[in-house]
């Protein structure tokens, strides 16, 4: 399931990956670990990357302990091939392996994403890799760590309710638009990364294998393929994802989720905000035609 690194040389100065093989073993048995038991937050060292915190340290972590030969690797950041922190990550790992990248979702083996679960489906020959700020999902009503691990321990998710009831009597619903959080496997409450709600239900059953990595916070935890995923809600109150109410200006789309873009005139329009979907899209429309 995980694709080890062949310890070839890299085509550069630098070790394949980066990271030195010690500290990919040490994040492959962590990975190991997360893997056994959905959802947990299983503490890591926290290796020096080549930028600054905040560019997704804690997914290049991963995604380095796992890059080996005949990979594919696609980087997004919030569904775009294109923008500054997808384009200097995946040119990093250019530099550092001799493997090929894509922009095309299929095609990929190793996707990292930031914010985004990509629009197509996934298989169970890929990975994804989500760059996590925060991966404690009780941190912003609990700052101590000692106490949100007695909780987890005792399956003590209390204070999750009570955020989730206040948010619906004073908002009518979860003011949470990202980052909802979500029980895997019936057990622990994990932090499914800043992607829209729209997204959580795609955890569920996944069959590629999900991997968080928080480099700040020195975490990785898993959802393995085919489990179950719920999001946080009550029993007579379901959980209900949202997504921008239109189509995308480009493909046509309604089903997928957009970006709003402003126009120089003001008026809003609406885009695909997984970029390599919304042009395979085009791609085939515009190859239908007679």
């Amino acid at each position: 399931m995980i694709p080890m690194n062949s310890g070839r040389e890299a085509p550069s100065q630098y070790n394949s990956g980066y990271l030195n093989e010690t500290t990919k073993r040490a994040l492959r048995r962590a990975i190991l670990k997360a893997v056994c038991i959905p959802g947990f937050q299983v503490p890591i060292a926290g290796y020096e990357m080549p930028l600054p915190p905040g560019w997704g340290t804690g997914g290049m972590q991963v995604t380095s302990a796992l890059i080996g030969q005949g990979d594919v690797l696609k980087v997004i950041d919030q569904g775009a091939d294109d923008s500054i922190n997808a384009t200097s990550i995946r040119k990093f790992f250019e530099r550092v392996t001799d493997i090929r990248t894509t922009f095309r979702t299929a095609d990929a083996t190793i996707i990292q994403s930031r914010h985004r679960i990509p629009e197509d489906q996934l298989t169970e020959n890929q990975i994804v890799v989500l760059q996590v700020p925060v991966p404690e999902p009780m941190r912003y009503m609990e700052p101590s760590d000692a106490i949100t691990r007695r909780q987890h321990a005792f399956q003590d998710y209390g204070m999750l309710y009570v955020r989730l009831y206040e948010d619906k009597v004073r908002a009518g619903d979860a003011k949470s638009g990202t980052n909802h959080p979500v029980r895997v496997n019936g057990r622990y409450f994990a932090a499914p990364s800043p992607i829209p709600t729209y997204d959580n239900p795609r955890l569920d059953g996944s069959p590629a294998l999900v991997l968080f990595g928080a480099g700040r916070n020195r975490r990785i935890y898993a959802i393995p393929p085919y489990t179950r995923v719920e999001s946080l809600s009550f029993d007579d109150q379901t959980f209900s994802p949202s997504r921008p109410a239109g189509k995308c200006s480009l493909c046509g789309s309604d089903e997928t989720y957009l970006d709003i873009v402003a126009g120089d005139d003001g008026e809003r329009s609406f885009t695909c905000s997984d970029t390599s979907f919304c042009a395979a899209r085009r791609e085939k429309t515009s190859g239908d035609r007679p």
